[in-house]
């Protein structure tokens, strides 16, 4: 597993991280979440041994990043912020020097460059020039080099950032697929990222650590969590909430959005009392009133991260 034990990290007199400490165990993926300048990349950077913690320390796979870099580099995968890379190379030669350094040769290093050109969809740009190709395929290249040597561990600054949306979706799949043999740190900004491949999350700002959970923990904490969304045609508003008003369970309800051919509503559950559509549902279509869409929310993982970064 990856153990970050209390790292602190101080640039002059500010303190850009702050006694955080969690663990990674293989067959996670862990979503790395904050605002700018919350510390994330720098506790990458901790991570991987980049830089060196003020205080604290970090273990990969149980060998020390301080006292033992180099075993603990070997099974780091590392894709920095900005993809950076040589330029002046090709993208062959660019993988084949990182290979070299890796410890590869012969055909091993021939075999490992062609696994990761294709699983990285480089083919048709192997032989071009880095400083030629778009944003999207220069991640790509510095993606391919963090997994050349199959690591155990993937520390990834914003591995999606600068792809189109088709290729998204490949670099998603392949972090999901390799999530079972591997332990998976990533930061990125894309809420919807996270719920879609990560098993856990954790929320940083100003170098502290506020939340760490699964992301159906972290919507849970929604005030929207379990409230329940329905539209209804009119504009007979008024007894539409004294209809609600009557369910035990509802504390209250709101008008989120009016037409002129109907509105829609936001019912708050009582604390500890579970709403059930269902009764909404039976309430309303009783009373007369025609309702075209209703569903229990399950919570919005950008409140919870609002609430929690705009408070700290």
């Amino acid at each position: 597993m990856i153990e970050v034990k209390h790292p602190t990290k101080h640039f002059n007199q500010k303190t850009v991280v702050d006694d955080i400490s969690f663990t990674v165990e293989k067959g996670e993926v862990l979503g790395l979440l904050g605002p700018n300048g919350a510390g994330k990349s720098t506790t990458m950077r901790i991570i991987t041994g980049f830089l060196r913690p003020s205080s604290g320390t970090v273990l990969i796979g149980g060998n020390d990043i301080l006292a033992t870099p180099i075993a603990a580099q070997r099974k780091i995968g590392y894709l920095p912020e900005n993809a950076p890379s040589y330029k002046d190379m090709s993208v062959i030669g660019f993988l084949d020097f990182i290979a070299n350094i890796r410890g590869y040769s012969g055909r091993a290093k021939t075999r490992q460059i062609d696994k990761t050109i294709e699983r990285c969809f480089l083919s048709e740009v192997r032989h071009q020039n880095i400083d030629t190709l778009s944003k999207g395929y220069n991640q790509r290249v510095c993606f391919a080099q963090c997994l050349l040597h199959d690591p155990d561990y993937l520390i990834m600054d914003e591995p999606t950032d600068g792809l189109d949306p088709n290729q998204k979706h490949e670099v998603q799949a392949m972090i999901r697929e390799m999530s079972a043999e591997k332990a998976i740190i990533f930061s990125t900004h894309n809420l919807e990222e996270v719920t879609t491949i990560c098993s856990r999350a954790i929320i940083i700002a100003e170098g502290r650590l506020l939340l760490d959970d699964t992301p159906e923990g972290l919507k849970s904490r929604s005030p929207f969590h379990g409230t329940v969304r329905c539209a209804v045609r009119g504009t007979n508003v008024a007894a539409v909430l004294t209809e609600v008003a009557k369910l035990a369970t509802v504390r209250s309800a709101e008008v989120i959005k009016a037409t002129e051919s109907g509105f829609s509503l936001r019912i708050y559950p009582r604390e500890s009392a579970g709403l059930s559509a269902q009764d909404i549902l039976y309430s309303l279509e009783t009373s007369g009133q025609a309702v075209e869409t209703l569903f229990v929310e399950e919570g919005h993982l950008g409140d919870v991260f609002r609430a929690m970064t705009t408070l700290n």
